[in-house]
């Protein structure tokens, strides 16, 4: 048999499998694709929004950071750190490779400006300072950040050193990394606005903060990127609109750029259904105007403002209800208090403008029984998502009259209970 066979076409076989093998590999996960995990989840209730590959391990990079900022708030909470305090760089410090704030052998750096340095250049030299400043060297630090993961509940993360540099078995999985973040919140909420810091000076130089959702997506109040060859480009990232924060973790991602417009779009997708997207203020000469983004930004300010976050947070979280016999209530009423947490329904729209010219076609016939109401068209979830027309902020009597009312009108009405309350449902 001839060593160099040649098919019919003159190609010899040892080409032909070449080829075959390039296609292979073409054809096969991109480098990218094998680092990729994300995962979405609602910091109040734990709830998983979307995952993939959430319990698989990566290399965390410079995610790692926000455990050796975990265990810096918690030596300083308990008065083995201060503030004030002068850490001294040693040679191994000094030496680490960029990123890094250039600290000489021998100089030192307060707490303070150290914290800083890690939150927004994610300085390596400041991470070995910081953990041989608390335990006097890296590689004990790193014993005592994987028991601290032990104990707060990422059950499957191992940390070798505090700066995220590439070490063979420094691990964490996405499921984790959100875990930490809740844990920084709840435990440490003096510090983690710090979190939220767009830029840092240090001696002259000012170092712009790596995560770029901050200013640019809306409600991102932190918390922390990462990059080695090894993980691709990582991200952990809180949002908070309408009283809902969502923590979100991308590990893989093929440039920083594709990473946050990843992160983006998995945070609009798990976003819907929460909010109120179109709103109108209750229909008073003497209360303000209120655009479609107004009410999140000012509601903590105005009292006014903070009632119509309530009754519209109510209402995109009403459910609707199986349907259920019609249930009577009288049309005319002596008086209804303002901002309810009842709500009604008048439609569900495949177009958000549909849905909210219906809410306020009826919020206008409805006239002066719903005088202290507000428009909310909320989504249902999903790619293709209807929009829920809704009147909201009603008393419970107030619901059920309007309700009636547009049923007399030949209208289709349904009234949702806030969730605290049995549900109810009215339906033409």
């Amino acid at each position: 048999m001839r060593r160099n066979a040649k098919s019919k076409f003159g190609i010899s076989l040892s080409v032909i499998l070449l080829i075959l093998s390039v296609i292979g590999v073409a054809l096969g996960p991109t480098a990218a694709q094998a680092k990729y995990s994300a995962l979405i989840m609602d910091d109040s209730t734990g709830t998983i929004l979307h995952a993939q590959n959430i319990d698989t391990l990566r290399h965390p990079a410079s995610l790692t950071k926000i455990m050796t900022l975990y265990m810096t708030f918690e030596a300083l909470r308990d008065g083995r750190l201060k503030l004030d305090q002068n850490l001294t760089v040693s040679r191994r410090a000094s030496r680490m490779p960029s990123s890094k704030l250039g600290l000489g052998q021998g100089e030192t750096i307060k707490v303070r400006d150290a914290v800083m340095a890690l939150i927004t250049k994610s300085a390596n030299d400041v991470a070995v300072v910081v953990a041989e400043g608390i335990a006097g060297s890296e590689s004990k630090f790193a014993e005592k950040m994987t028991a601290k993961a032990r104990e707060i509940g990422m059950s499957k993360t191992t940390f070798r050193n505090a700066s995220g540099l590439f070490n063979k078995t420094q691990k964490s999985t996405a499921r984790d990394m959100a875990t930490l973040a809740h844990r920084m919140m709840a435990d440490f909420p003096e510090y983690y606005s710090l979190f939220d810091t767009k830029a840092f000076t240090y001696r002259g130089r000012t170092h712009k903060n790596h995560n770029n959702l901050l200013g640019r997506y809306a409600g991102t109040d932190g918390i922390k990127t990462g990059y080695i060859g090894a993980a691709g480009f990582n991200l952990v990232a809180s949002v908070t609109r309408h009283g809902v924060r969502l923590i979100g973790v991308v590990f893989g991602g093929r440039t920083s750029k594709a990473r946050d417009q990843k992160m983006m779009a998995l945070l609009d997708q798990a976003f819907i259904g929460y909010e109120a997207v179109a709103i109108r203020a209750p229909r008073k000469p003497d209360m303000p105007e209120l655009g479609e983004t107004q009410v999140a930004s000012a509601g903590q300010a105005n009292p006014f403002l903070q009632r119509v976050n309530s009754a519209l947070t109510i209402a995109a979280h009403a459910a609707e209800p199986s349907q259920a016999p019609v249930q009577q209530a009288p049309v005319q009423l002596a008086s209804a208090e303002p901002m309810g947490e009842w709500s009604i329904q008048v439609g569900a729209f495949r177009s958000k403008s549909r849905a909210h010219g219906a809410a306020e076609a009826a919020q206008s016939k409805l006239g002066t029984l719903v005088e202290q109401s507000m428009v909310a068209v909320v989504p249902t979830r999903g790619s293709k998502p209807l929009f829920r027309a809704r009147i909201a902020g009603l008393e419970k009597k107030t619901a059920f009259a309007a309700c009636n009312s547009m049923k007399q009108r030949r209208f289709d009405c349904l009234v949702l209970a806030p969730t605290n309350a049995p549900q109810i449902a009215e339906r033409q």
